[in-house]
């Protein structure tokens, strides 16, 4: 029975002891910090005890999201001018991809809006082929169907003009069949 006792204190005493002690809740969420083998903890990017108070907040950084999405601007700013250069190989990752669809836009040069935006969504095949026409999703409000057809005109032309995309193998595998959304925004000054 005392043996009963004191395991029931100890316990009630290590419960204490733990709440006492100050829990550190990272307020960046997503972000990573360095874990070692002697950590008193799993080194996995979710870890939650029913033991511990607190939310079980997961440390996955996603740098591209589930959904394939991509903004081209027709006149890029000279910090991002970089990601606007066609990679000199084969596409083995989705910032090469990204990369090579900046590369290829050629904005119209008649029939024009400033801040015109439109956003087609469209899916690749293995072979970097496109598997069916891009389809409209958005295209902004008020503007007369003359431009909007200028601009998707120069969106179908720029994308076949790249085509066939040089995918690796890995990534070709990876991206077929998956959509890919891309929002065109005219930021030129037109000067009109």
């Amino acid at each position: 029975m005392w043996r009963g006792i004191l395991v029931v204190l100890l316990l009630a005493i290590s419960t204490v002891a733990a709440d006492a002690r100050p829990r550190q809740i990272n307020p960046i969420p997503f972000s990573h910090e360095p874990c070692s083998v002697l950590d008193g903890r799993p080194c996995t990017p979710s870890y939650c005890s029913p033991l511990e108070p607190g939310p079980c907040i997961p440390e996955i950084d996603y740098p591209y999201g589930q959904n394939l999405q991509l903004t081209i601007e027709s006149a890029p700013s000279a910090s991002d001018r970089a990601k606007y250069q066609r990679p000199d190989h084969d596409l083995d990752t989705i910032g090469d991809l990204f990369a090579e669809l900046r590369s290829c836009w050629s904005p119209p040069s008649d029939n024009t809006r400033a801040g015109m935006q439109m956003s087609v969504r469209f899916s690749f095949n293995k072979a970097g082929g496109l598997i069916g026409p891009p389809r409209l999703t958005y295209a902004t409000a008020g503007v007369p169907a003359g431009i909007r057809t200028s601009y998707l005109n120069a969106i179908n032309s720029s994308l076949n003009a790249c085509l066939p995309l040089k995918f690796t193998n890995g990534l070709g595998g990876a991206l077929a069949g998956r959509p890919i959304a891309i929002r065109y925004v005219d930021n030129r000054d037109l000067g009109k």
